[in-house]
């Protein structure tokens, strides 16, 4: 029986479908239907009658509604000059696209190295707060993630995401608590290792220490040989976008990529358009770029054609800066991956969403790589606070709609075990406000008298034998700090002047610092505005007329322990008057009238030990202390070959001649690093020695121990696979620290005799002549 009218306004199906069924069945629906609508209306009436499980499913399902999807892109060791909008020659038009759609973060940050960008991105705290802070964890290394701090998955695994994760880890394996499965990851498929064979999937530790290294979640994913790894990872994320419902739950998906990181391994087809490049080494890095903007491209694709792109969020961030002995480029950024210099630690990183209210911009922020955090956990409806100790800020409101980044300092990194031996100068600053760099011990030299000569020897002679004032707690007590200041103790101002009331830690030795004039502007903003001013001396302070008329300059460092023997490597402050007597920052003042103090008066602790690694960004100043690395403006295409193995570049930078410890610039007005400031400004240096000492006080104790052989890939069928059983071993048991053997050997040369230091001195001077191209 056909409709009479089967095409009028307002007929459904429904009613199409009753018209064909029998007079019962026609009844019977009707009143099923009104008893559904009888039963919607009263639910809609009494809505705190009880807890309906569809309500609760509706709920759910608009809650997953407002959470984008989020796909955050990893790439391994891309520079600053290895993307397109950067550098024409390179040809990265997706990349580019996607950029200038969306928003280029200009002033991002990230570690300089692997494995700190990556726990600091997963864990959202500085690797003083984890343990991590020296150096990679190598694959035969017992170490991982600390156990007790949750990560940026489980967070949103908590939140109602899937979660998955496809190509490189570098976060530790050695047991099975802590591969990616166990960290917050429903899925994962890839590497364990820091570098793989693009084809073979074979890694290795040192000389004759590989093995098959890809797995599928906890297992290991033979029969992949022969398939280029970074079109592997990409068509497995596209297999997770296609097998994942876009409506039904919000995903998270972590595409790590190995590219552009060693060995260059380009598919022959993509060299072809970078043949004029005359370095090989740039040309296949080059090729290597546009196999991921192909990557990318074809993700960006699989998101438009599965239903996730309109509720989507997609960030793209290297994790460390180039190396230019490998084809990368990190110029005009002085230095290179592995260094503090801006070429190692300022990456590349953009934003594209159509969620964001602010597009096609350039932001210059203050951004770190510890924000993804806070922010994509605060973007997917979480609470920041209930993963207390984050260092990262929610900076979505400065990405998406331009507003000012709550960040306004990054802590680079503070390694203790990164120390080497005693500079040949030493950073000094007279009362004048006039910085010197002097060799070592000209100090004590030029303030002894002559009847002193065989004491000031003395005291030279016991120099190099002095221990390390650097010291790090002990505690193994699982520590968690905030950088928040309103939930915990308040952290010291960053003010040029000086205080009038000093803090109960700082009291001991405040009197005894050399104070700046007084700005009758006042100078609170000066040290974060980074704005050139003026010299500030010191004020001049008479000292007192000791009978010894010893020099004795401190040595001393953060955590404030009572180390007495004279150093000449640290921060020291000298007065020139006519007398050359040398006044030490620490020596006691007198007035008139009062009695001298003690022949050798206890000194308090000194601010820093300027001999440790440490980089601190604080508005636009940045100090460095230490050896921060390799510091050279590279041009792209300089370098033509690789001059060692790549295990070497990762663990141990280029020995650069350490003519001094500590390094200021402005990155605003010189983003460079071109005007080193440490000896025009002083008290800019001292003020972030300060909050160098105050990070220093939170960090928990550096784990890095020695290998285990039972990593060895030989005694497990070839493949690196969790070696530790999880109740065998307790987490944090190795206490030990990995050296090298080659290193021990030449320290017991260096100790034979006079000729023996005579050479090699000669051996360190020509190899540095050469390297300068004297």
């Amino acid at each position: 029986m056909k409709p009479k009218h089967g095409h009028q306004t307002g007929q459904t199906a429904q009613e199409t479908l009753t018209v064909k069924m029998r007079p019962p069945a026609v009844a019977l629906t009707l009143l099923g239907v009104f008893f559904r609508l009888d039963g919607l209306s009263g639910q809609r009436s009494k809505p705190d009658h009880g807890h309906d499980g569809g309500r609760t499913k509706t709920h759910h399902t608009r809650q997953h509604q407002n959470q984008p999807h989020i796909i955050f892109i990893l790439i391994d060791d891309q520079g600053f000059n290895d993307i397109g909008y950067h550098n024409p020659t390179i040809q990265s038009p997706t990349l580019d696209k996607l950029a200038a759609e969306g928003v280029k973060l200009e002033n991002y940050y990230v570690q300089p190295i692997c494995t700190p960008s990556r726990s600091q991105l997963m864990t959202g705290r500085y690797q003083i707060h984890t343990g991590l802070q020296h150096s990679i964890i190598r694959p035969s290394q017992p170490s991982c993630l600390p156990s007790h701090m949750d990560t940026l998955p489980q967070r949103l695994q908590q939140l109602g995401y899937s979660t998955h994760m496809v190509g490189k880890w570098h976060l530790g394996f050695y047991r099975k608590a802590c591969l990616p499965t166990r960290k917050g990851f429903d899925s994962f498929f890839g590497s364990l290792t820091g570098s793989v064979d693009y084809y073979s999937y074979g890694s290795c530790d040192g000389p004759g220490v590989c093995g098959y290294d890809l797995h599928d979640d906890e297992g290991v994913a033979w029969g992949y040989e022969g398939k280029y790894s970074t079109t592997l990872f990409t068509q497995r994320a596209r297999k997770v976008l296609e097998g994942h419902q876009p409506t039904e739950r919000p995903l998270f998906l972590l595409l790590s990529l190995q590219a552009v990181h060693t060995p260059l391994q380009p598919p022959k087809s993509y060299i072809y358009p970078y043949r004029d490049m005359a370095n090989v080494a740039r040309r296949k890095f080059a090729a290597m770029v546009s196999t991921v903007d192909e990557a990318v491209r074809n993700v960006t694709y699989a998101l438009r054609k599965y239903g996730y792109y309109k509720n989507s969020v997609i960030i793209y961030s290297t994790d460390n800066g180039a190396q230019p002995f490998t084809g990368g480029s990190n110029w005009p950024l002085r230095g290179r991956k592995g260094t503090y210099w801006e070429g190692g630690v300022r990456g590349v990183a953009f934003v594209h969403s159509p969620l964001l209210k602010r597009r096609r911009r350039v932001s210059t922020d203050l951004l770190h790589i510890t924000d993804w955090f806070p922010t994509l956990v605060g973007l997917a409806g979480g609470n920041i606070s209930q993963s207390p100790g984050l260092d990262g800020f929610d900076v979505w409101s400065t990405i998406s709609e331009g507003k000012a980044s709550p960040r306004k300092e990054i802590l680079h990194n503070i390694d203790p075990l990164h120390k080497p031996p005693a500079p040949t100068t030493a950073w000094t600053s007279s009362t004048e406000g006039d910085a010197v760099i002097q060799p070592k011990g000209t100090v004590l030299k030029k303030t002894l008298k002559k009847k002193k000569k065989k004491k000031k020897k003395k005291i030279l002679r016991l120099q190099p034998k002095q221990k390390s004032a650097f010291k790090v707690k002990t505690s193994n007590k699982p520590h968690g700090f905030s950088h928040h200041a309103p939930k915990t103790k308040p952290k010291p101002k960053l003010n040029l002047k000086p205080n009038t009331e000093a803090s109960p830690q700082q009291k001991t030795s405040t009197s005894h610092r050399p104070r700046p004039k007084q700005n009758t502007h006042g100078d609170r903003n000066a040290l974060a505005s980074g704005t050139s001013q003026p010299k500030t001396p010191p004020q001049k302070r008479l000292g007192f007329k000791s009978k010894s008329k010893r020099t004795l300059p401190q040595s001393q460092n953060l955590s404030e322990s009572d180390q007495t023997k004279p150093r000449p490597d640290q921060v020291q402050f000298r007065l020139k008057s006519k007398s050359r007597r040398t006044l030490t920052r620490y020596r006691n003042t007198t007035q008139a009238g009062t009695a001298p103090p003690r022949p050798r008066p206890t000194p308090p602790p000194s601010v820093w030990d300027t001999l440790v690694q440490a980089a601190i960004r604080v508005g636009d100043w940045k100090l460095l202390t230490g050896d921060p690395g390799h510091g050279d403006w590279v041009p792209p295409q300089v370098l033509t070959s690789l001059p060692g193995r790549w295990w070497n570049l990762e663990r141990a930078s280029y020995k650069s001649p350490k003519l001094k410890s500590v390094w200021l610039f402005n990155i605003t007005a010189d983003p460079y690093e071109r005007q080193d400031l440490a000896d025009q400004r002083p008290d800019v240096v001292r003020q972030l020695l300060d909050r160098l000492a105050y990070y220093n006080r939170t960090a928990v104790p550096v784990y890095f121990p020695p290998d285990d052989p039972r990593a060895n890939p030989d005694h497990h069928r070839g493949a690196w696979v969790p070696w530790v059983d999880e109740d065998e071993d307790p987490e944090g048991k190795y206490h030990g620290v990995y050296k090298k053997r080659k290193y021990s050997k030449k320290k017991k040369k260096k100790t034979k005799g006079r000729l023996c230091k005579l050479q090699s001195f000669f051996l360190k001077l020509n190899t540095r002549m050469m390297s300068s191209r004297i």
